[in-house]
């Protein structure tokens, strides 16, 4: 009887992506990635459905250790294995389908604002949202930030992000104990604070974070990033066909314009007295929607373009809707990060996506 046929396959949940300079093998169960050569996607190309003794006779005996060394590396890292039986495992399902007409949205807060939440809240029920983020740019209080969160009670919201200014009266681990009383708040951002930490909620692992950084406005986001960067199955599903960003967001900027993303100039009328099911249904609305990274100048060409953030507003060339984020500062045909644009915080509205799994380190 002859020895069972054993060919070398990926797990389904470990997708390679190809860039001009080199490649990430992104692990979406672990939510991690690393950066590989694109010799090793052509190994995996060439020889998907191969046994290692056809590939060694396919290779000059000079490439056969560098072969070698590529599939040990993958079996040590748990991104494949050898199989006698290929059929039992199919490719991961990346298709990206969504019932809610918006998944995530965004409201800005600043001195001026007049925004009447519980009717905000209740519509973005309606169109079945599960991801908020509230921008807070003029000071708030304990009182005002328990009052948002006790609104949320009872939603359809599984995640809650708030920026927020440093108060100096604030009780010391007052906003550790609204995360631990209202466990849809998925993560605080502190802005303006006098010094940079991070602190978690015990047992929650919510983060609230605190920067130096004074953020006055929605002209801070934009930014792209490697820690932001994203590496979930529904992050990289929707990334392959739709705008990481902007993709079933709806925002309402601090003076109740009711916009795709409070950074870009189209008004779909204030919410003072449009609803927001009216604006999302306009023509033109949902424009930017399907721009994904396949279609965008350079980054179509990176190998981190299904992992990471992007933004339409602020883009290297305003004439061109396709433009690269103008605030990002990597080349992939040289694999190499510039210095970082100004206004490095987080505070993109394409951080708010409903949340998965705790990521693995990177």
């Amino acid at each position: 009887m002859s020895a069972p046929r054993r060919e070398f396959r990926l797990f389904a949940n470990c997708v390679p992506v190809r860039g001009a300079r080199r490649a990430t093998l992104c692990d979406l169960q672990r939510q991690s990635y690393d950066l590989v050569p694109n010799g090793l996607l052509d190994v995996l190309e060439r020889f998907g459905g191969h046994t290692r003794d056809e590939m060694h006779a396919a290779l000059p005996p000079e490439q056969r250790a560098t072969l070698d060394e590529y599939l040990r590396f993958l079996v040590e890292r748990e991104y494949g294995f050898w199989c006698d039986d290929p059929g039992a495992f199919p490719p991961l399902e990346l298709s990206w389908e969504r019932p809610e007409l918006v998944t995530n949205a965004l409201i800005d807060v600043d001195a001026g604002s007049r925004h009447d939440f519980p009717s905000l809240l209740r519509q973005l029920d309606e169109l079945g949202c599960t991801a908020l983020q509230v921008r807070y740019f003029r000071p708030t209080t304990l009182d005002e930030i328990e009052g948002l969160l006790k609104m949320t009670h009872g939603g359809r919201l599984r995640s809650l992000e708030l920026l927020v200014p440093w108060d100096a009266a604030w009780p010391e681990g007052a906003l550790l104990r609204l995360c631990g009383l209202y466990q849809r708040v998925s993560g605080m951002m502190v802005h303006s604070a006098p010094d940079e930490r991070v602190e978690k909620v015990e047992h929650l692992q919510t983060p609230v974070f605190y920067r130096r950084e004074v953020v006055t406005s929605h002209h801070h986001c934009g930014q792209v990033a490697p820690e932001w960067f994203a590496v979930t199955v529904q992050g990289f599903a929707e990334a392959r066909r739709f705008n990481s960003c902007l993709n079933r967001k709806i925002s309402v900027d601090a003076g109740g314009e009711i916009r795709n993303c409070p950074s870009l100039p189209a008004s779909f009328g204030n919410a003072a007295q449009v609803p927001l099911v009216e604006a999302l249904l306009t023509e033109g609305f949902r424009d930017l929607w399907g721009i994904g990274k396949d279609q965008v100048a350079v980054c179509r060409d990176c190998e981190f373009r299904y992992v990471c953030t992007d933004c339409r507003a602020f883009v290297a060339d305003p004439a061109d809707r396709f433009s690269k984020p103008a605030r990002c500062s990597y080349d992939p045909y040289t694999a190499t990060w510039g210095e970082p644009a100004p206004a490095t915080m987080r505070v993109d509205a394409a951080t708010i996506r409903s949340p998965e799994p705790a990521a693995a380190g990177v």
